[in-house]
């Protein structure tokens, strides 16, 4: 009995995989067609119809087949494009690398302090600031 019910589980797998198949076929071609009724002779394809071929890429396995508009090679080098442009956004959203600048009124006091006491070295001042409260490397 359970073989029995895998064998059923296995066939409706097979039937609902198929139908995705057919389903994503269709809307490829579909898509094409739409994009080849919009342009005018030696027009670039959109941007949705590029982030919709790279988008299928990503899902569907067999995207070539049904491909005719560009070349599979194409949506692969649109595909590598767009994941640049998101790392180099995603790196240049940050803030400013490094640490925070020092005030100025703390920069004009350690000066102060290295003018009025020509003796002390950075450990010195460090540990004078230290005491006087101020948190800095």
């Amino acid at each position: 009995m359970p073989e029995m019910l895998r064998a059923i589980f296995l066939a409706l797998i097979c039937c609902i995989r198929s139908r995705r198949e057919l389903v994503l076929e269709n809307l490829a071609l579909r898509q094409q067609l739409a994009s080849l009724a919009a342009r005018q002779p030696r027009r670039r394809l959109a941007v949705h119809d590029r982030l919709f071929w790279v988008m299928l890429r990503r899902f569907w396995s067999d995207w070539r087949r049904v491909l005719v508009i560009v070349q599979p090679e194409t949506v692969v080098r649109w595909h590598g494009a767009g994941f640049r442009l998101y790392w180099k956004w995603i790196s240049s959203a940050h803030a400013r690398a490094g640490r925070k600048r020092t005030p100025k009124a703390l920069r004009e006091l350690i000066f102060r302090m290295v003018v009025e006491n020509d003796t002390w070295g950075a450990p010195r001042i460090h540990g004078e600031l230290k005491m006087l409260g101020y948190e800095i490397s």
